[in-house]
Order: C-alpha cells, then sequence, then structure tokens
C-alpha cells in the first residue's frame, strides 16, 4: 500500500507498506511541535533542528538515530562554498528530513521523484529505512562531485593564465578559490566521520547489510575529501608561484629604477656643480662652458652604459 500525503503547514509525506518519509523545508516551532507530539523525540534533538549552528553528529537513542549532517552548497554571486544543514530522524517505519535552509536541491529533486513516481516510491520505499537513508545519503553525497569538478576547472583556468595575466588579477583569482577550498573542506571533512559510524555500527532496524551500502557512500566522500587535497596541494604551489612571479617582478622593477639612478646621478652632480657659485661668475655665461658641460654629460651616460652593459647589468 502505497500514499501521498497531504501537506500539513510545512511537512510533506510518502508512505509506501510500513515506511514513511516525512519531508520538512525552513522547519518553525509549528513543525517541531509537530514531530514533539508525533514521535516524542528527545527535546534537545528537537532544539537542534531548530539551531543553526549544529556540527555534524549522529546521536544514538533506544529506538531511533538522530544525525546532523552538512552538505555544500556553492554561493554564484560570492563564490563560495556554503553548508546547508540537513538534520535526519531515522526509526524503523519512518524517516524524517529536517532541510533548514531550503537550498539542498537534490533532497527536494529526490522526494519529488518519490511523491510523483509510484515505480520509484515502490524502488525506495519498499524495503526498508536504512535503505532510503542509504539513498538520500548517495544523492547528497554524489550532488558534491559536480561542486568539486567546477573547483578543479577553476584551479586549471589559473594554471594556465598564471604566466600571462597581470599579478593583481591572478592574485585575486588564487585568494577566491583558496577561500572556496577552505570553505568546501570544512563542510566535507566533518561528515566523514559520521557516514564511517554507519558503515560500522549496528542498527537493528535498518534491515541491511550496512557495510555494504553505507561503505560505499564512505568510498565516495573519502574520495571528495582526496580531490579536495589533490586541489589543495594544487593551489598552494599556485600561490607559491604567484608570490615567487610578484617578488620577481618588483626586483625587475627596482632593477631598472637603479640602472637609471646610476646613470642619472653623474650627469646631476656636473649640473649641480655648474649651476653652483663655486664656479667663478664671469664663467658662467661662457658658452664654451655649457658646450664642455654637455659633452661631459653625456659622454658619463654613454660610459655608464657601456660599463653596465659589459658587466652584463643591462638590458
Amino acid at each position: 500500500m502505497s500514499s501521498v500525503g497531504r501537506k500539513e503547514e510545512n511537512i510533506h509525506s510518502i508512505t509506501e507498506r510500513k515506511l514513511t518519509w516525512f519531508y520538512i523545508e525552513k522547519p518553525t516551532s509549528k513543525e517541531v511541535e509537530f514531530l514533539a507530539q508525533r514521535f516524542h523525540f528527545h527535546p534537545l534533538d528537537l532544539d537542534d533542528v531548530l539551531s543553526r549552528i549544529q556540527r555534524p553528529k549522529i546521536d544514538e537513542y533506544e529506538d531511533y538515530l538522530f544525525m546532523v549532517l552538512h552538505f555544500p552548497v556553492f554561493d554564484k554571486q560570492n563564490r563560495i562554498t556554503r553548508p546547508s544543514e540537513m538534520d535526519i530522524f531515522i526509526g524503523e517505519n519512518y524517516v524524517v528530513t529536517v532541510h533548514c535552509s531550503g537550498d539542498l536541491k537534490p533532497l527536494a529533486k529526490f522526494f519529488q521523484e518519490c511523491e510523483t513516481d509510484k515505480e520509484s516510491r515502490e524502488r525506495y520505499l519498499g524495503r526498508s529505512s536504512g535503505f532510503l537513508l542509504y539513498h538520500i545519503l548517495d544523492r547528497m553525497v554524489s550532488s558534491c562531485f559536480p561542486i568539486l569538478d567546477k573547483l578543479t576547472q577553476n584551479i586549471d583556468d589559473v594554471e594556465e593564465i598564471i604566466l600571462t595575466k597581470p599579478v593583481p588579477a591572478t592574485v585575486r583569482e588564487i585568494s577566491l578559490i583558496r577561500r572556496d577550498l577552505i570553505s568546501f573542506r570544512r563542510v566535507i571533512h566533518p561528515q566523514i566521520a559520521v557516514i564511517e559510524t554507519l558503515e560500522r555500527e549496528e542498527y537493528p532496524f535498518f534491515k541491511e547489510e550496512q557495510e555494504v551500502y553505507f561503505g560505499d557512500v564512505a568510498d565516495h566522500i573519502r574520495k571528495i575529501w582526496d580531490g579536495l587535497e589533490d586541489c589543495k596541494e594544487v593551489i598552494d604551489g599556485l600561490a607559491d608561484t604567484s608570490n615567487w612571479l610578484t617578488s620577481h617582478r618588483i626586483q625587475e622593477v627596482m632593477r631598472i629604477l637603479t640602472i637609471f639612478m646610476a646613470i642619472i646621478m653623474p650627469v646631476e652632480v656636473v649640473a649641480s656643480i655648474e649651476g653652483s657659485n663655486l664656479l667663478p661668475q664671469s664663467w658662467l655665461h661662457n658658452p664654451l662652458l655649457f658646450v664642455l658641460s654637455f659633452v661631459a654629460q653625456v659622454g658619463i651616460v654613454v660610459a655608464m652604459i657601456l660599463f653596465l652593459r659589459r658587466r652584463r647589468l643591462w638590458f
């Protein structure tokens, strides 16, 4: 027997045989009150549902599990991956998913698929709560791969332009990618322990081969973490390269300025002597002195250029 439950406030439900999936988005005190009356969950767990600062965790009770998980959502406007919280209550005959911010599209799409397609509903809800939980987590973890691929592509793009684009633009791009990478790593790393707990522990009401199913999800999330580690190594190397290029360009600028100063300073010394009061007044308006001074200045410039080229300090 299967049925699609009515919308009650912000609560949606699907029932297949003896299993019911309750789906809640952006919970308020009304939804929490419904959960308290329907399931008698621990008050601390219900408080965690309304809180937005919970770390990923799994709490075990006699007849249900409570999990807090975070999954990445990419903010296109600010170019950063942010965590989105999902709370899960799972017992023998029910799964409750509480989507705190409403931006986990893969979860909403999966629920809609089960809600509208009878075959999908029978496939995913027709066995056990543990089997449904596996598919929920598998969908959510799989949704991380496109975000990782986009991050990898951004790193590859920076790697191609790092030697051709101006330093300020490259440095800004590397900084944005590093910020996104750090945020992504903060989302993924705590989830590994939670998924591994599901893989390792035995829960009677799952009625499935936990090590096989949740081991598959654990392998996927570890693969994502390995990909993030690779990205970190590459972006750190690109940052070092960018810093070296910046330092090299600064050295080149200082070298050019030093060469010009080395050429100009002797000329300025001759010009300052010529215009000073050290020379007799009768010499100041002498055309021959001006010619000699000009020739001396040109000769100094030529001599300095030849000297620098001989020492291989010229361009």
